[in-house]
């Protein structure tokens, strides 16, 4: 996959990420789940997005554990977003894959990093 490719790729999840948030419950529990997302998903890409444009190989690296970290937390917000019953499974399970698979490319990423670095 292409730096282009991905960088499109996690701007299609942040929008994925904020559509999920606009259709969660207006309690408090959703309003908080529904930010956090929204946070989380949104991150993903703009950190993305720095990291390309990352001053050095050590900024680039930083950058991408930070999406690394946003990725994982957005799969914590869609899990537990499934467990309180604020939707059905089946209207969280594209954006909990991808959100999981991004996860597994900014990991992989990373090591390849480390393993470059070392």
């Amino acid at each position: 996959m292409t730096k282009e490719e991905l960088k499109h790729r996690t701007m299609k999840f942040a929008v994925q990420g904020l559509r999920l948030a606009e259709s969660l419950p207006r309690t408090i529990s959703g309003q908080t789940v529904a930010r956090q997302v929204a946070r989380s998903a949104t991150s993903v890409a703009a950190n993305y997005r720095a990291a390309l444009r990352g001053k050095s190989w050590a900024d680039f690296a930083h950058k991408i554990t930070i999406v690394l970290e946003e990725a994982d937390e957005t799969v914590f917000w869609i899990a537990l977003c499934e467990r309180a019953g604020h939707l059905p499974p089946t209207d969280l399970s594209a954006l909990a894959r991808e959100a999981d698979e991004l996860t597994r490319i900014f990991s992989a990423t990373r090591r390849t990093i480390r393993n470059h670095q070392s």
